[in-house]
């Protein structure tokens, strides 16, 4: 183990620190006091928030505005659904663990449509390089061929030629931008 010889500066920035954060340690707990009137009407005092279910104006006071994050309440299955909903945004007293998991859901969720796009762009960026290829083909003059139902080749005639020239433009206009 090697030990770090402290200079005299540092080591009172450090205990200075350190005697801080005692100090801060319990005026920050004190902020975090929940007070409220419980369905008897007897005054409660708490670090968690009063039961689901209490009327606003029955809470008398709430923890600070730094500390509220802390000692935010627990979501209800109400709360849950609503905080699922893409919309919605992060409402008072929903659970970060919920509100995580939401989150994550939504970006799985924007992955799995951003990846589907992507795959219907590669796959009409393919159909266009056919379709061109095709209409080359098929202006070059070039003899066609096909097999009918039947089984048998067919040669494409000129007004064969000039149907398929037109579903190719089809294709061309609906695939490539």
């Amino acid at each position: 183990m090697k030990y770090v010889r402290l200079k005299p500066s540092m080591l009172a920035s450090t205990l200075l620190v350190g005697v801080a954060t005692l100090i801060v340690s319990p005026s920050a707990t004190a902020g975090m006091q929940w007070k409220w009137k419980d369905a008897n009407g007897n005054i409660q005092y708490s670090d968690r928030p009063p039961p689901y279910g209490t009327p606003d104006k029955n809470i008398l006071s709430r923890p600070t505005a730094a500390h509220a994050a802390a000692a935010q309440p627990t979501a209800v299955p109400s709360e849950a659904a609503a905080a699922s909903s893409p919309a919605s945004t992060p409402a008072k007293g929903v659970d970060p663990e919920l509100e995580a998991k939401r989150k994550k859901a939504e970006d799985d969720k924007k992955a799995a449509q951003k990846a589907e796009e992507e795959k219907a762009a590669k796959s009409r960026a393919d159909n266009c390089a056919r379709a061109r290829t095709y209409q080359r083909t098929l202006n070059d003059g070039i003899r066609i061929s096909r097999t009918n139902a039947n089984g048998e080749r067919e040669i494409l005639d000129d007004k064969a030629r000039a149907e398929e020239q037109r579903q190719v433009e089809e294709v061309i206009r609906n695939n490539c931008n």
